[in-house]
């Protein structure tokens, strides 16, 4: 079964969005963080956003979990509020 990271952030505004975009899109996912998939959803009304992180097993769960706790905190896109994890019990893509 897979696993997800979910994290809330708040303080978060579109031009900070926009620039995660374009540093996302730009390069390679790191070795350390070993994300089958990613998700991520801002509130421009709100400045918030979650972020939604997938992994195959417990170990990479672990390995990227470790990982993304030692950021700086200038990577993330705001001031994080709440980071949980999830078994992923279901996963449709139409």
């Amino acid at each position: 079964m897979s696993l997800a990271r979910v994290v809330t952030f708040e303080e978060v505004d579109r031009n900070r969005i926009d620039e995660l975009k374009r540093e996302m899109e730009a390069n390679e996912p790191p070795a350390e963080i070993p994300t089958t998939e990613m998700i991520l959803l801002h509130d421009a009304d709100a400045n918030r956003s979650l972020v939604v992180l997938f992994f195959d097993n417990e170990d990479d769960y672990k390995r990227g979990d470790a990982a993304l706790d030692a950021m700086p905190t200038g990577d993330t896109p705001g001031r994080r509020t709440s980071v949980t994890k999830y078994d992923v019990a279901l996963h449709l893509k139409r």
